[in-house]
């Protein structure tokens, strides 16, 4: 019976890289909880005073610009480390 043959090269493992921890900006966390609370007041307000000054001139455009801010926040979401 033959005998089974061994390998004759190591099973290659990659060099070790630098762990480097990636770590955010200080000013990330902080931008991206304003730009959440200021997207739902921006909505809310709209909803409970849509007569209110500023609000009033610009109609349905105040959810495009609370859903902007949120989704901002959502983007600066996904760079926090």
């Amino acid at each position: 019976m033959p005998k089974p043959k061994a390998r004759k090269k190591a099973v290659y493992t990659p060099p070790q890289r630098s762990q480097q921890v990636k770590v955010s900006p200080r000013w990330l966390a902080p931008t991206m909880v304003v730009a959440w609370i200021i997207g739902i007041l921006w909505i809310a307000i709209y909803y409970v005073a849509p007569q209110a000054p500023f609000f009033s001139d610009l109609q349905n455009w105040n959810l495009l610009i609370g859903f902007v801010f949120i989704i901002f926040g959502v983007v600066l979401s996904t760079r926090w480390r």
